[in-house]
């Protein structure tokens, strides 16, 4: 496993109206969401890989739709630097995940529907007022990344 990689299994709470999965806890950790968005993926498409230098992801995946998520570590001094790990997530396997920085990350709708995924990330996108420099370092626009999702 990545180190400070935290996948979390979400359990999905039914009755005859529906379900109810709880995504976060403040007392499961010390993680401090600064905003939050929702992606909608259509079948067969990839979003990314990329990475943060300074932002983790806490990703939600619980449906619709499913998810092979792919998670590379890249960080120099990581005493898992180099490991890789592909996990499937989302309707059939309901999950938080928390990808920490250099973490590289990317995953592929692998439904026939579209596919959905909210995000609480550590830290604003752009900055306060979106007046920063993106914190990302796009691996899918490299022919030559090692960091490939097929």
């Amino acid at each position: 496993m990545i180190k400070d990689l935290i996948v979390k299994k979400i359990d999905k709470f039914s009755d005859e109206r529906g379900w109810l999965g709880e995504i976060f806890r403040e007392d499961e950790g010390a993680f401090h969401p600064a905003m939050s968005y929702l992606s909608v993926t259509r079948p067969g498409y990839v979003r990314g890989p990329h990475e943060h230098t300074a932002q983790s992801d806490f990703f939600v995946f619980m449906g619709p739709g499913d998810f092979e998520l792919h998670l590379w570590d890249n960080r120099k001094k990581s005493p898992t630097k180099g490991e890789y790990l592909k996990i499937a997530v989302g309707e059939k396997n309901p999950s938080s995940v928390i990808v920490p920085p250099g973490v590289v990350h990317g995953y592929k709708n692998i439904s026939a529907v579209d596919a959905y995924c909210v995000n609480l990330p550590d830290k604003l996108y752009k900055g306060a007022d979106k007046k920063e420099a993106v914190d990302e370092i796009r691996h899918e626009q490299d022919s030559n990344s090692p960091f490939k999702i097929v």
